[in-house]
C-alpha cells in the first residue's frame, strides 16, 4: 500500500513540477518537452479525483490496518524467522472449508552426472574399431 501511494505521489509531483516551470513560456522547449508537459498536465487532471478518493480511503482504513499489524505482526515475524527460503513453496491455496494450505514444491530430480572421482570411460582408439566393407 505504501509503495503504491509513494509511486502515485511521485508521478503526480513530477507532473506538478513540470507544470509549475514557466507556465506560459513554451518558446524555449522542444516539441518533445512540450508534449511531455502536456502529458503530465493531463495525467494530473485525470488523477486528481482518484488521489482524493484514495486519501479518503486511507484515512478510513488506517485504524484497521494498524490493528491488523499490531495483532498479526509478531506471528508473521515468527513465521518469517522459521522459513528460510520462500521459493521452495507453492502459492497458498484456499480450501473449500476455509483452510489455507501452503504446499512445498517437489524437490528437483537429481541430474545423472558422473561424479568427479568416478573413473573415466576407457578410450577407444581408431585402430581398435572394427572395419566393415560395404
Amino acid at each position: 500500500m505504501r509503495q503504491f501511494l509513494l509511486t502515485t505521489t511521485l508521478i503526480c509531483l513530477s507532473g506538478f513540477a513540470l507544470a509549475q516551470e514557466n507556465d506560459n513560456d513554451t518558446s524555449g522547449f522542444s516539441l518533445m518537452e512540450r508534449g511531455a508537459r502536456n502529458f503530465f498536465d493531463g495525467m494530473k487532471k485525470e488523477m486528481a479525483p482518484a488521489l482524493d478518493g484514495l486519501s479518503d480511503w486511507g484515512r478510513k482504513a488506517s485504524p484497521a490496518l494498524r490493528n491488523f499489524v499490531s495483532e498479526m505482526g509478531p506471528a508473521l515475524t515468527d513465521l518469517l524467522d522459521e522459513v528460510e527460503d520462500w521459493s521452495v513453496y507453492e502459492p497458498p491455496q484456499k480450501m473449500p472449508n476455509g483452510d489455507i494450505v501452503i504446499r512445498r514444491k517437489p524437490d528437483p530430480e537429481p541430474e545423472d552426472e558422473t561424479p568427479n572421482d568416478a573413473p573415466a570411460p576407457p578410450a577407444i582408439y581408431l585402430d581398435e574399431v572394427p572395419q566393415f566393407d560395404l
